[in-house]
């Protein structure tokens, strides 16, 4: 691609300021008119063209800048990462297939730092805007892909989930977004997080154009259709007030609703999520360590207070903590598959609407409490190896999503689900 299609963004927030938008398919002429930098490192018309034609042509994608693509660096959040990066050799898998399906990539994309995070304050480049409630965060680490879909710069974002980073911002935006069965899409060209449990997933403005992608991405569905969808009480109790109500009222357009599984309730004892969720964020801790921690313990200074804090814990894991993280884990994915079988698992994709951006102070307890509690929620799928679906639904205030949680090898017949259940709620 010639060189005056590129437009990289690093240290032009003061030039562009923030919000501002360029329509797809179209150049910047000025400062003025560049792509908000909160969103996007790179932009072009696009970026990567197609490298075949197939059911993604004319899609536009949006990639997070954890994503290897051939000629570009990566830049993970970090302005120093970025600097010390040199321009891929190859296009990871995802991005690949993609582009091969037909789909345009249209630039690399804002991430929380490392996507160490779940809340799009990234005191490097900003926090993206959420189009749907411009008064608060977006949510990460998939923020930047999330904003592009939100405001019409992309019909597909690319990115990760490992604790929640496809489905908080998903129900923070309404949109709707995947996190694959653990295993199912290649993660090579992936800058590793905590390989246990990222996945590539993806987030788009609607159910169709989410399982388009599946159909492009996902291998054919390994397990039967789920035979009925379950909620437990004690889990929905886990969000707020706000939220709850919501899924509550989605769940009982689901019961009048002729086209959708049966749906039933089972018992949980929610008490045991905080120490689920400690054992998975120490396991997560010890492979984030593993993998950037030579880097990080050179870089300190160049973290986020709130990146650098967890970074700080997961470097004091003992070999004693990972193996009690574990065997909580083995523990934990036993009592979901017995409790779950092949049914889905109905819940809230996040614990509270997106916090104001007054309130997500970078590291601030306010956000660090909302983390600990949409984690209790986040962490079922992600501990469990289950793929989850994220579906906006009606709220009062700001957005909120009903996650979808199936069983492994179940993704395709997921996202069926989730278009039926658009379409009825």
């Amino acid at each position: 691609m010639k060189t005056a299609n590129r437009r990289r963004f690093l240290g032009l927030a003061a030039a562009a300021g923030a919000g501002a938008v360029l329509p797809l398919g179209g150049r910047p002429a000025s400062a003025s008119s560049l792509p908000d930098p909160t969103v996007w490192r790179e932009f072009g018309s696009p970026l990567v063209p197609a490298t075949g034609h197939g059911p993604l042509s004319g899609v536009n994608v949006a990639v997070k800048d954890r994503f290897a693509v051939q000629g570009h660096r990566v830049g993970a959040g970090n302005p120093v990462w970025l600097a010390e990066s040199r321009p891929q050799a190859t296009t990871a898998a995802a991005v690949a297939a993609l582009l091969a399906a037909g789909a345009d990539v249209v630039g690399l994309a804002r991430t929380d730092e490392f996507a160490y995070s779940l809340a799009s304050t990234n005191g490097h480049y900003g926090t993206p805007p959420n189009p749907a409630a411009p008064d608060r965060i977006s949510g990460g680490s998939t923020s930047g892909p999330a904003s592009a879909v939100a405001l019409g710069q992309a019909d597909i974002g690319l990115g990760t989930d490992t604790g929640g980073s496809i489905r908080i911002p998903s129900s923070y935006q309404g949109l709707y977004g995947i996190r694959p069965s653990h295993g199912a899409i290649d993660t090579t060209g992936l800058l590793p997080l905590a390989p246990s449990f990222d996945t590539v997933g993806w987030i788009a403005r609607d159910a169709d154009t989410l399982r388009a992608v599946g159909r492009v991405l996902l291998p054919r569905a390994t397990a039967p259709a789920p035979s009925a969808a379950v909620l437990s009480q004690e889990i929905v109790d886990v969000a707020d007030t706000e939220v709850s109500a919501s899924v509550r009222r989605a769940l009982a357009g689901w019961r009048g609703a002729a086209d959708l599984p049966h749906l039933g309730t089972v018992r949980f004892d929610a008490g045991v999520l905080p120490g689920w969720v400690r054992a998975f964020q120490t396991k997560q801790g010890v492979e984030a360590w593993q993998h950037l921690g030579p880097w990080v313990s050179r870089h300190w200074d160049s973290l986020n207070p709130d990146v650098r804090s967890r970074f700080e814990t997961a470097s004091r894991y003992t070999p004693a903590d990972l193996a009690g993280a574990e065997r909580v884990l083995r523990e934990a994915r036993t009592r979901v598959d017995d409790l779950l079988g092949d049914r889905i698992l109905l819940l809230p994709s996040a614990s509270s609407v997106a916090p104001t951006r007054k309130e997500a102070a970078i590291g601030g307890p306010a956000i660090e409490q909302t983390r600990a509690q949409t984690f209790q929620l986040t962490c079922l799928a992600g501990l469990s190896g289950r793929c989850a679906v994220s579906v906006p639904v009606r709220s009062r205030t700001a957005p909120v999503g009903l996650c979808l949680v199936g069983p492994q090898g179940s993704d395709r017949h997921v996202l069926d689900l989730a278009a039926r259940v658009s379409a009825a709620l």
